[in-house]
């Protein structure tokens, strides 16, 4: 067998490097070609999707108790049972072979021996319909392991949503993510791109919530057209266009955008506002700020100008706009990125809601008398979204929340029009969370 790097063994080692470290590191992908690339991508996402139940079935076939498998060897196993019973197309033999042979070469041939016997054995056993069924006393740990969501969460949306709401949700959290394109008319016309989409056969939806996104089942095929590297089109869920969409930022204003890397919504705004005025994007990370530039040079965003700062401490001019899309759990991306569930604690969620009570104070600061402030997170949880929002209006009684029924579509928004909320088992699209302020005094 060949040793050089290929998606399977590229797969293994970001997964051991991510139970090792908890960060998920995927640069070594680089070295793979562009189908190679994805392919490893689709394991290393879905495996984290079904993390907790294909280790149950470890622990069903192995005699060595799954915590005491070597991580390696642990997730050589895991890659092979995702590929039997997850991935549309894999041949046994493939799924099987391959991994043994990885076991053999990088740990030793008892180890290869081992992963074929238990490889086999859940090859025979699926085959049967026989393969075995999380039966835990404790339903939340069932459930949990069912689902592959720590039991925290499981716990957490049980009480909030019902068991059988809850179950749609991690369902959906545990489904391949579709994407969706926003075509850049900074450098094209959406007319032009649907056209595009047609003439080379790639299956879309263009939606009808906002104008120019268009969902498609896999970016692989726009890749190699080419067409990011010429800036028409960026990846952008639809949900994650309300937040500019809500903004309104108008030719000739001046905008914030803060936390701004990589600068998907820099973009966005660039183009709602026919490249007139000033866009200033805003990140801590000296490294993705880099990233803003190219995406700013490569899209035709010609108003934005770049700047490092830490808006906490930092002090800033007053502007039109401020759209403030703050980091967070991640919680409404959980199929894009499930490493993000096995990352997050109840701790770190109340953590990360002191620090966007931060910024969102410093957010306020810069903008004018009349002016608007965008509020927005890829979250689901009560704590970062509305729960936040009341905690700033007890404070700052010169901002208003302002009505979203002229931008968005009813269905994702608050009773109260005052908000929008997407949940991923009921939009079909990542979960977002966003408010629109005007500062009145």
């Amino acid at each position: 067998m060949d040793t050089s790097l290929t998606a399977r063994l590229a797969s293994i080692r970001v997964l051991t490097q991510f139970d090792e470290t908890n960060y998920l590191d995927i640069k070594v992908l680089n070295e793979l070609d562009g189908r190679e690339r994805g392919q490893a991508n689709e394991y290393i996402q879905g495996i984290l999707r079904r993390r907790s139940f294909i280790d149950f079935v470890i622990a069903e076939y192995s005699s060595v108790p799954l915590e005491e498998l070597e991580v390696f060897f642990k997730n050589i196993l895991r890659l092979g049972i995702y590929d039997m019973l997850f991935m549309d197309g894999t041949p046994d033999h493939a799924a099987i072979n391959e991994p043994v042979e990885i076991a053999k070469r990088q740990i030793s041939s008892k180890s290869g021996d081992m992963a074929n016997a238990i490889l086999r054995r859940v090859q025979r056993e699926r085959e049967a319909n026989q393969l075995p069924k999380p039966a835990m006393a404790d339903r939340s740990e069932l459930v949990a392991t069912t689902f592959s969501h720590p039991k925290w969460m499981v716990e957490r949306y049980v009480k909030r949503f019902g068991e059988r709401e809850a179950f749609q949700l991690m369902q959906a959290n545990n489904r391949r993510p579709e994407y969706f394109l926003r075509a850049n008319n900074l450098r094209t016309k959406t007319e032009n791109f649907r056209l595009r989409l047609e003439k080379s056969g790639i299956p879309f939806e263009e939606n009808d919530w906002l104008p120019s996104y268009f969902k498609v089942a896999s970016v692989a095929e726009v890749r190699s057209k080419g067409w990011f590297e010429k800036g028409l089109c960026q990846v952008q869920d639809i949900a994650a266009g309300f937040a500019p969409a809500i903004l309104d930022p108008q030719p000739g204003e001046s905008v914030y955008d803060l936390c701004a890397a990589p600068g998907t919504k820099t973009i966005v705004l660039a183009d709602m506002m026919n490249n007139e005025g000033t866009i200033f994007s805003v990140d801590i990370s000296q490294e993705r700020i880099g990233k803003i530039a190219e995406n700013a040079e490569n899209f035709g965003a010609d108003i934005v100008k770049i700047q490092r700062a830490d808006i906490i401490e930092e002090r800033f001019k007053l502007a039109d706009a401020v759209l403030l899309d703050v980091p967070c759990t991640g919680t409404g991306v959980l199929s894009k990125r499930a490493d993000l569930r096995w990352k997050r604690t109840p701790d770190e969620l109340k953590a990360i809601t002191e620090k966007q009570a931060e910024l969102l104070d410093a957010a306020a600061n810069m903008v004018k008398k009349g002016g608007r402030l965008v509020y927005a997170t890829c979250s689901i949880e009560p704590e970062e979204n509305m729960m936040q929002i009341e905690n700033f209006l007890k404070e700052y009684n010169n901002f208003e929340l302002q009505p979203l029924d002229d931008y968005l579509p009813e269905e994702v928004l608050s009773e109260d029009k005052l908000s929008y909320q997407t949940l991923p088992h009921k939009h079909n699209c990542d979960g977002h969370f966003g408010v629109l302020l005007k500062r009145v005094i």
